[in-house]
Parts: structure tokens; sequence; C-alpha cells
């Protein structure tokens, strides 16, 4: 009973896999045509029957509320699949930044043209965005710098998930020894004598990055010889006794 309710789980797992793909698509199409009929019903143009001015003006409003819904569905959607196909392919630090780079262009695409169908001039939001932009990459500018620290690792690949470095930085403290557990796109993360360690990818990038040299041999004592053994690794030496009473 138990094997086959988990043949039944896997097996569902796997369809919704299969049509999640489908869903972002429909999604997709959906948002162009809800995109379409705004801009037509805010012009005042028919679509399939003609309707006054308020009714036109709901409709258009209507339809690009459904285009941010639809088109952030297919975003996320579209971002989640990328990720499953180039993960086993180029490993999850690339597929993370794909993934993040598709939610990033799909969210700001969606957002600039449903403020376009409201009627929002773009061009002052733009202008204010920009100035804004400014200042946040001003306030965060360690964790923008941890974000292109990422990408630099994640290209150069001076090493790779599994592998086992050292790291020597004075922002460190020494050395860091550890196994490779994950590249994020802020954060590297090390298994340390079973604990893990998050590093910043900003300084794990300005740190001399090494494998793990091999630990010296342990040198062996040397052996001392009593008066009761031999040479050193020869056999023991019967000792003479002492006479006894005749």
């Amino acid at each position: 009973m138990n094997i086959k309710q988990i043949d039944l789980s896997t097996h569902v797992d796997r369809v919704k896999r299969k049509t999640r793909p489908w869903k972002s698509i429909i999604a997709l199409l959906l948002a162009i045509a809800a995109a379409v009929i705004s801009h037509r019903a805010s012009h005042n143009k028919s679509t399939f029957v003609y309707l006054s001015d308020q009714a036109n003006q709901f409709v258009g409003y209507g339809t690009a509320a459904l285009f941010l819904v639809f088109g952030s569905t297919a975003t996320y959607g579209l971002a989640g699949k990328s990720r499953e196909l180039l993960e086993p392919k180029t490993g999850p630090a690339h597929a993370a930044i794909v993934r993040y780079a598709i939610l990033l262009t799909g969210g700001f695409t969606t957002l600039l043209i449903t403020l376009v169908l409201f009627g929002v001039p773009v061009s002052q939001l733009v202008l204010g965005g920009a100035l804004t932009t400014v200042f946040v990459s001003i306030a965060a500018q360690q964790a923008l710098g941890n974000v292109f620290a990422g990408l630099v690792l994640v290209f150069a690949r001076p090493f790779r998930v599994g592998d086992a470095i050292r790291l020597r930085a004075g922002a460190l403290g020494g050395t860091i020894d550890g196994i490779v557990t994950d590249i994020g796109i802020t954060y590297v993360r090390f298994n340390t004598d079973g604990s893990v360690m998050s590093v910043p990818n900003s300084q794990v990038l300005n740190a001399v990055v090494g494998p793990i040299p091999p630990e010296p041999d342990e040198e062996k004592p040397p052996i001392v010889a009593d008066g009761r053994s031999g040479p050193p690794g020869g056999p023991e030496q019967p000792q003479p006794r002492p006479a006894g009473p005749t």
C-alpha cells in the first residue's frame, strides 16, 4: 500500500512538472490578449462590440489588471522552469542567475506595461525611478558589491561546488578550510567540520583561494633501546639470571 502511494505521488509530481510550462505559456498568451484589449479600449476603439466611453474605460482598467496578474504568473513560471532546465547542465549557480534575470526583467516589463495601460505618465516615473535607484544603490552598496562579486565568481569559476578549498584573507581573520556546498548570489557556503559557514561573495573574491594542502606525515618517535632489549626492531635478548644457592 505504501509503495503504491509513493508511486502515485511521484506520478503526480511528474505530471505537474510537465504541465507547468504550458500554464506559463497560456498565462503569457492571456496577458498579451489582455494588453491588446486594454489598449484598444483605452483609445475608444471597438474590440468585438460597440461600447460607450464609460464601458470602454471599465474594460480597459479591468483588462489592465488581468494583464498584471497573467504577466506576473507567466514570469514566475517561466523563471522557475528555466532554472529546472539549466540546473542539471550549468549548475545551480548559473541557473539561479538566469532565474533572477528573468524575474527582474519580466517583473519590470510587466509593471511598466501595466502603468502604461492605466494611463500613468511613465516618463516622470522613469525619472523619479532613476533618482531613487541612485540613492538606493548608494545605501545598498555592500549588498550590490556581493551580487557583482557573485557574478564574477560564477563566470570566473575559481572553484566549484564540492571542492575542498582554503580561503586566506585578513578580513576573514586568518584561514578558512571547508568544502564548497553552494555558490549563491550573495554568499558562498562552506561545510567546515560538520558546520555550515556563509561567507560574503565580496570577501571570497578578495581572498587568496587554493586547495587545502595535505597534512604532513606525523614523525614516528625514535625507539630507545634499554638494557633488556637488543637493537631497534630486533628480538629481545635473554639476560643471564643470578646464581641461586647451591
